[in-house]
C-alpha cells in the first residue's frame, strides 16, 4: 500500500496523524491537507485505500461513477488492515510521539477515521462529512478517543436522520464527542477543488480541528 507522507521540517518528536482520503483518492487536495498538518507539527500519512483495485488512483470530482467500483470492492476487513498498517508505520517512526497518534478523514475517509477510532488506541479522531457511519453504529461503544464530527447542513448525501443517529449512538455509549454542523455548507465543504467548497466553514473547521487534536 503506497502512502503519501508529510513531515515537519525539524527532526524532533511530533504527534502523528492519519489522513484518510475521499473517494477520489490521495489526490492534490488530500496531499495538501497532509502538508498543512506537517506545517502544524504533525507527521502525516495518507494511505491509498484503493490500492487493491487501483493503485495511484485519482478520480474526477465531476465523475463519481468512476469511483464506485473501487468503493464497492472495499471490505471492513481490508479497511481495518489498511488502518492498522498506517498506524503501525507511524508508531515505528522515531519522529512520532507514540501516545499522540490521531486520525481525520473526509467523505469516505470520515467513515474510515471513525472505524480507526473503534479499533486503535488513538489520541483523538475527526470525521468530515463521513458517509456510511450510520451503518456502523455498533462501533460507537468501541471508540477509544474523543471524536469530532463535522457535517454540512445542506448535505443531501448524509440526511439529518443519519447524522442524528450517529451522534445519538455515540452519546448513548457514553463517549466523548464534539458535533459541529455548518448550516449553510454542503458535502465536501472543506475541499477547495470542489464546487461545494465553502471557505468560511473550511477555515473555521480547520481551526477547531487543530484545537481539538491538541487538547
Amino acid at each position: 500500500m503506497d502512502c503519501y507522507v508529510a513531515r515537519p521540517a525539524d527532526s524532533s518528536a511530533h504527534p502523528g496523524i492519519m489522513v484518510f482520503q475521499e473517494a477520489f483518492g490521495v489526490n492534490s487536495h488530500i496531499r495538501n491537507v497532509a502538508e498543512r498538518f506537517a506545517a502544524e507539527g504533525y507527521v502525516a500519512i495518507a494511505p491509498e485505500l484503493f490500492h487493491r483495485t487501483a493503485p495511484g488512483f485519482e478520480g474526477d470530482y465531476k465523475d463519481f461513477t468512476s469511483v464506485m467500483p473501487h468503493m464497492r470492492a472495499m471490505t471492513n476487513e481490508g479497511a481495518e488492515a489498511d488502518v492498522r498498517a498506517a498506524y503501525e508505520w507511524l508508531q515505528a517512526q522515531k519522529s512520532v510521539e507514540q501516545d499522540r497518534i490521531c486520525s481525520t478523514g473526509y467523505c469516505m475517509g470520515g467513515r474510515m477515521s471513525y472505524l480507526a477510532n473503534s479499533i486503535l488506541p488513538l489520541h483523538a479522531a475527526a470525521s468530515f462529512y463521513g458517509g456510511g457511519i450510520s451503518g456502523m453504529l455498533d462501533r460507537a461503544a468501541r471508540l477509544h478517543a474523543p471524536m469530532l464530527f463535522f457535517w454540512g447542513g445542506l448535505d443531501k448525501h448524509i440526511p439529518p436522520e443519519q447524522r442524528n443517529a450517529v451522534v445519538q449512538a455515540v452519546a448513548a455509549a457514553g463517549k466523548t464527542y464534539v458535533n459541529v454542523e455548518f448550516s449553510d455548507a454542503d458535502h465536501g465543504f472543506n475541499c477547495d477543488e470542489r464546487a461545494s467548497y465553502q471557505p468560511r466553514a473550511a477555515r473555521q473547521s480547520w481551526a477547531l480541528l487543530l484545537e481539538f487534536l491538541r487538547s
